[in-house]
């Protein structure tokens, strides 16, 4: 029995050191962790539970025999975050460069396949290749069998991806399909050809990092909701990350003791909304002042900035929040932030995540790069998002709700289930000037009378209390008040029951 266990500690200790010692280095010359380090600042201590461990690729040709590294390129297995379980798959790029062999892809399969059963999060730490091209189709094989499971596993447990190093070709869609993408600067990267593929087929001469680096993703592309500095940070925020998540679609949100009092009032809110209509303020400083102890966690932030979006808590209890953002294009809706804020409502509505919006928001995007761009249908999969969703949907009105964009942001026509406005709220057509400069056209040569049209057309229209009174707004409230009426609101809202026809998947305005 001692041979046998120390042919076991042998094993395990070959397959713990990976590509070898001086690939690790070559690693961490590059400022990167090792697959196993990663997940020891993921997971906490003594949590993980290796799975498949001794598992070795099946590959004959090219020499393929000589090299068999137990575990094949990716440490897979469970554990827990702050408590928390978590199904974890870390690629090993001192493995066959972390390139993904049909044994490779079966690991990671297993992994999901017991998430899916027992309801936890799927994380993955993507720094891999690419396909293995020793095994030619099976590699491939074993990318769809993953790309399967990505989209049975959607809308059911969370899915995550943290890239941490390449991630080309093929192994893109996969991340792609999850429910967040983070990167790591300066050495994580992702696109389907390279720069030298671009430069051969368009002549286009790119690096790597403008091509698909952290910075490109999460300002160009939009591609990945956020970008961090190093391993260490990006695995540090990602814990915090997984905090606010439900564990499935079946576990309802996670809640957390706070001290932060529901019915704390903040006197600022109510100097926060500027006098002069035209003058912009920061919607983040509302978000950070309402949720319990200011924590907001923020995704995309540098990307379509004139909305919002990222989770926050009250009373203890995860919500989703989205909010236009009056300092960026003056709040205005456009594609790219209708995409944005339309795919964080649905995954909020798949895991029952409440949706708090605030809304400033003029109208959408004049232009004919906007039109040319088709925002007639991407502006409608914001409407569809919020129209579709039965989770509670609480919506606050700070100033202005113009036209179809007032519709669009979870009005009370779309099943917003509480709607308040602020005093300052103006609800409308259209702004003052514009309207008046439509319905008395013949007068626009007379400043004066224009000016009397205007401000008759501001007080009977651009204020709060016609949509109140046709019950369009449930109440207008004190800014100093909203933390109280919001968590008032939500506390209520906690067991309802809302469910859409069955059909078997709705037609998304793609």
């Amino acid at each position: 029995m001692q041979d046998i266990i120390r042919q076991l500690e042998a094993k395990r200790a070959a397959a713990r050191a990976g590509g070898g010692e001086r690939r690790i280095q070559a690693q961490h010359k590059k400022g990167k962790l090792g697959a196993r380090e990663r997940l020891e600042i993921l997971l906490d201590e003594g949590s993980f539970e290796e799975w498949d461990m001794f598992v070795e690729h099946r590959c004959s040709d090219f020499g393929m025999t000589e090299t068999r590294v137990p575990g094949d390129g990716v440490v897979t297995g469970y554990g827990t975050v702050n408590g928390r379980l978590v199904f974890v798959f870390s690629q090993d790029f001192t493995v066959f460069g972390g390139s993904l062999s049909e044994a490779h892809a079966e690991k990671i399969c297993k992994i999901m396949d017991k998430a899916l059963q027992v309801g936890a999060p799927v994380v993955g730490l993507n720094d891999s290749g690419g396909a293995r091209i020793q095994e030619g189709v099976a590699s491939l094989a074993g990318y769809a069998e993953v790309f399967q499971r990505n989209v049975t596993a959607s809308g059911v447990v969370p899915q995550i991806s943290m890239i941490m190093g390449p991630c080309a070709g093929g192994a893109v869609y996969s991340p792609a399909m999850t429910d967040f993408i983070f990167m790591v600067k300066d050495s994580s990267y992702m696109f389907v050809t390279g720069p030298d593929v671009v430069k051969t087929v368009t002549h286009e001469t790119v690096t790597h990092e403008e091509l698909g680096g952290a910075v490109t993703h999460t300002t160009k592309s939009g591609v990945a909701d956020l970008a961090f500095e190093n391993d260490v940070e990006a695995l540090i925020e990602l814990r915090r990350f997984i905090d606010f998540l439900p564990a499935s679609n079946g576990s309802g949100v996670p809640r957390r003791p706070s001290e932060d009092p529901a019915g704390r009032e903040e006197r600022s809110l109510d100097s926060l909304v500027p006098a002069d209509p035209s003058k912009p303020y920061d919607m983040k400083e509302l978000i950070g002042k309402v949720v319990d102890e200011g924590d907001f966690f923020e995704l995309q932030p540098s990307y379509a900035g004139n909305i919002v979006i990222g989770f926050g808590r009250m009373e203890g209890s995860t919500v989703g929040i989205v909010a236009n953002q009056p300092l960026v294009l003056a709040g205005c809706l456009d594609i790219a932030s209708s995409i944005k804020a339309a795919r964080f409502v649905r995954f909020c509505d798949c895991f029952d995540i409440p949706i708090v919006t605030f809304v400033d928001v003029p109208g959408f995007l004049p232009g004919t790069a906007q039109e040319y761009g088709g925002i007639i249908k991407h502006g409608a999969k914001l409407l569809f998002a919020f129209a579709e969703a039965t989770v509670p949907k609480v919506t606050l009105i700070t100033r202005k709700a113009y036209g179809g964009a007032y519709d669009v942001m979870s009005s009370k026509h779309l099943r917003g289930d509480v709607n308040f406005a602020w005093p300052s709220a103006e609800i409308a057509v259209m702004g003052p000037k514009g309207a008046v400069e439509i319905i008395f056209r013949a007068d626009i040569g007379d400043t004066a009378k224009i000016e009397a049209r205007t401000e008759e057309y501001r007080e009977k229209f651009a204020n709060p209390f016609v949509a109140a009174s046709r019950g369009f707004i449930d109440d207008v409230i004190s800014p100093h008040e909203t933390r109280r009426r919001l968590c008032n609101a939500l506390a209520m809202l906690r067991d309802k029951q809302l469910e859409n026809p069955w059909k078997k998947h709705d037609n998304l305005p793609l």
